[in-house]
């Protein structure tokens, strides 16, 4: 339901969160885009996901409906997140540890990301293939430098 309210194929559906508090329901739909998604993409879903889920029913009492593109706090779930997000620096949660290096390439299996270890004479780069089946979490790490 919430997919068919996408303006366009280059937007997509990242997760739905329903909570269990008291009182109205909150129901939280994450969307992203290929090429990012901003605050009218996510008003005009908003507005139609509202009208679907007032006709189906789904949920019978009150609820809150939030439609928000992920922040920099929630992990990457999905393939095209991750491939929109190469070239940027990641900080990976694996079942080997934790790993960060900047994403190099993503394939259906796995991606590879170039790490930096050292400085001056001692600097080294390495690059690593770290398979889907092996990532727990992966964040963007955003850089404030200039």
């Amino acid at each position: 339901m919430a997919e068919s309210c996408l303006g366009d194929k280059s937007q997509f559906l990242v997760d739905i969160v329903i909570s269990a508090r008291q009182g109205p329901k909150k129901v939280l739909v994450l969307v992203d885009g290929d090429n990012g998604i901003g605050i009218d993409d996510c008003s005009e879903i908003s507005r139609k996901l509202a009208v679907l889920l007032d006709e189906s029913g789904l949920i019978a009492d009150q609820y809150l409906l939030e439609v928000s593109s992920p922040g920099i706090d929630q992990s990457l779930k999905l393939t095209r997140q991750f491939k929109k997000n190469v070239g940027r620096n990641l900080k990976i949660h694996s079942k080997g540890g934790v790993i960060e290096g900047i994403l190099q390439q993503v394939s259906e299996d796995f991606i590879e990301i170039t790490q930096t270890k050292g400085t001056g004479k001692n600097k080294e780069t390495s690059t690593i293939q770290i398979p889907f089946s092996e990532i727990e979490r992966a964040f963007v790490l955003v850089s404030f430098k200039k």
